[in-house]
């Protein structure tokens, strides 16, 4: 199945640039553009896109305001929403989802994670750049783990969880550990599996509170 998006961006050579990757890629293609949020907004309400990459700071409604009118609370019929922008303040991570943003991805991020976020909302996970999560680890203050502990998971997940919890992507671990995209997938499905958890977030958070993050 194809993936439909649609792209919110006030600048018209980045999103020449996003259209240029994403129709490179056999199950992706753009279906509308919009360079202000109001325009992304009624685009997304009658051609009903499977994602919509939002752009922070646009004229009209900005990114946060559009991800709150399509993916927020009381949303009766949400579109999946990613955050892809320049800024990287932890107001806008928090804001954005809080209001359903299926991703929080900085556009320095490169292509591989803009695709890679787009197929985990599909997926219903929630990808948040690297160089984001590592931040926001580094603010939370250790606690004591209530859940299940890391001998739960094999010394491979171990490894993978690890590595997720130091905010590397999934070719990035992939690489470190000599292990196909494929299999680094299979492993991270395998993990919140066993621990209950829903995406990488949440994984990371998991190995920062059970020391598994820690050297």
């Amino acid at each position: 199945m194809t993936t439909r998006i649609l792209l919110a961006d006030d600048q018209a050579g980045i999103r020449a640039a996003f259209r240029l990757i994403l129709d490179a890629q056999p199950d992706m293609t753009v279906v509308a553009e919009a360079a202000d949020g109001t325009r992304a907004l009624e685009l997304s309400r009658h051609l009903r896109p499977d994602v919509v990459l939002a752009d922070i700071r646009m004229p009209g409604l900005d990114g946060l305001e559009l991800t709150r009118a399509l993916a927020g609370p009381g949303v009766t019929d949400p579109i999946r929403v990613v955050v892809v922008t320049t800024f990287d303040q932890d107001d806008y991570v928090y804001t954005a989802l809080r209001d359903g943003a299926s991703g929080f991805l900085l556009k320095r991020s490169g292509p591989t994670l803009m695709i890679e976020a787009i197929r985990a909302a599909m997926a219903g996970d929630t990808l948040i750049s690297p160089q984001v999560t590592v931040r926001l680890l580094q603010r939370l203050s250790p606690e004591p783990a209530t859940g299940p502990g890391p001998g739960t998971l094999t010394p491979r997940e171990q490894e993978v969880a690890r590595l997720v919890a130091k905010g590397r992507s999934n070719p990035e671990i992939a690489a470190a550990l000599h292990l196909s995209v494929g299999t680094v997938k299979g492993h991270l499905a395998a993990i919140h599996t066993r621990l209950g958890l829903r995406n990488r977030v949440e994984v990371a958070i998991w190995a920062h509170e059970t020391g598994l993050a820690r050297p």
